[in-house]
């Protein structure tokens, strides 16, 4: 059976690869107020690529923050070619003041630097990162980006890790050289909030990622197929025009509701033949 298609609502289009990253920042300032004024702390976890670039400022809340990355790198964390810890540094972590940051080791052992990783973000007292009762961590904010190919993380198309049900927190990847970690679907999942972003043209993009938001929005895919469906059921999603300029009419309706009215409220409905999306068990 075919999972229905991300509700219209849930996919926020914005004119610009600018105006995508004003939002990011304003969901994250958001989320860490209401985080703060919950229980206290903030627990963001953010990847490597263009999102960095939406991050910034210097924020009070920093200082009652733990930050995690979605994925790394198995490299020094001052690597500043392949280290997204560097990049983040030099974009505007330096300046996020007295932030709590769970650091890899720097070894090339990806497999060892998985398990340390976990074993840090299991030492984060409940009351700053709580777990939920399958037992995987409730970040108040995962920020996610999307390969062409679908992947989130470093999770692959059609490998093993995409489906981990092992119940780990953070996977080894060693699919390419120097190997990675990543935290498991699962995990991503579990979040508070799932905020998905992409947006413009690159020479790595240089048709932007339009087809991929396509396909994981509402194509006919599975996770093994297209890692990021497996967010499908919990995640919100921020697109600039060009990486939404092949969805369907529902999301060009919305999108042009947006810029008309300022709000977008379609139906949230799905053919007789679909199944509608909800939050794995795992996520809950």
């Amino acid at each position: 059976m075919k999972l229905a298609p991300v509700p219209a609502s849930k996919v926020n289009i914005f004119s610009d690869a600018d105006a995508v990253g004003k939002y990011v920042m304003a969901r994250v300032e958001a989320a860490a107020a209401e985080a703060i004024a919950q229980k206290g702390h903030f627990a963001l976890a953010i990847p490597g690529g263009s999102i960095l670039k939406m991050l910034g400022g210097s924020p009070a809340w920093a200082k009652d923050c733990t930050l995690a990355y979605v994925n790394h790198k198995a490299v020094p964390m001052d690597d500043a070619k392949l280290a997204t810890h560097a990049k983040a540094s030099k974009l505007f972590l330096d300046a996020w003041k007295g932030i709590d940051c769970i650091l890899m080791s720097g070894s090339e052992d990806a497999v060892a630097e998985a398990v340390a990783y976990e074993e840090k973000m299991r030492a984060v007292p409940p009351s700053k990162l709580p777990v939920n009762p399958a037992g995987y961590p409730i970040f108040d904010m995962m920020l996610i980006g999307v390969g062409d190919d679908g992947h989130v993380g470093s999770l692959y198309p059609g490998r093993d890790e995409v489906l981990d049900a092992s119940g780990r927190w953070v996977l080894p990847v060693e699919k390419k050289q120097p190997g990675s970690i990543t935290l498991s679907l699962p995990v991503m999942a579990a979040a508070k909030e799932v905020l998905i972003a992409a947006c413009g043209v690159s020479d790595k993009y240089p048709q932007g990622k339009s087809a991929a938001m396509a396909r994981g929005i509402e194509g006919d895919e599975t996770p093994s197929s297209f890692p990021a469906v497996g967010l499908r059921g919990v995640a919100t999603w921020a697109l600039d025009a060009a990486a939404a300029s092949t969805l369907s009419f529902d999301y060009s309706e919305c999108f042009s509701l947006t810029m008309t009215r300022g709000d977008c409220n379609p139906p949230d409905e799905a053919p007789s033949n679909m199944m509608l999306v909800s939050p794995p068990a795992w996520a809950k």
